[in-house]
């Protein structure tokens, strides 16, 4: 969703749909980029970090696809431009060239600005299906929140326990 747009919000159920549907726009192109950030890092650790967070990525685009069919609407995506960017982002560092472990705190770096701009998205979504007194698609949301956020820390311990101190050393 561009911040500046001419789409029209008549309830904040429709801006739940349309939240939604940047998130999921936004997961499905997680999926796609996922593969190809664990296939650049040289860290055994943080290839399988992203492996795994691959799998709880594809977990979340079902639990969106729940959210959409407990409001009786079609799982569809509206393209994500913040997450385009992102993810634009991360290939730069992915076809980056120079020390493995430098490129590998890149990697990490552009995974987190991910991790954070999806915390963002989930937090108000839920926000605002709660609002819509649909605590059952709050509570979808916030299973996904909850995994952001772990997956945040995996990225911050990782970063902190080895791969800085490699990258600083090299």
């Amino acid at each position: 969703m561009g911040l500046f747009t001419s789409t029209e919000f008549n309830s904040l159920e429709c801006l739940l749909v349309e939240q939604l549907q940047d998130l999921y726009d936004a997961e499905n192109r997680m999926v796609d980029a996922l593969p190809k950030m664990a296939d650049a890092a040289s860290s055994p650790e943080l290839k399988q970090a992203f492996q795994s967070h691959l799998e709880e990525t594809k977990g979340q685009v079902n639990r969106l696809e729940q959210a959409f069919q407990l409001l009786n609407k079609e799982a569809e995506r509206q393209t994500c431009e913040a997450m385009k960017g992102l993810v634009k982002e991360g290939e730069e560092m992915i076809n980056a060239k120079g020390d493995p472990s430098i490129k590998d705190a890149a990697l990490i770096a552009a995974a987190q600005r991910v991790e954070h701009y999806e915390m963002a998205g989930y937090g108000s979504a839920r926000n605002f299906a709660q609002r819509c007194g649909r605590q059952d698609i709050a509570d979808l949301l916030q299973q996904t929140l909850d995994e952001e956020g772990a997956a945040d820390k995996k990225l911050t311990q990782l970063a902190e326990a080895s791969i800085n101190q490699a990258a600083a050393h090299a």
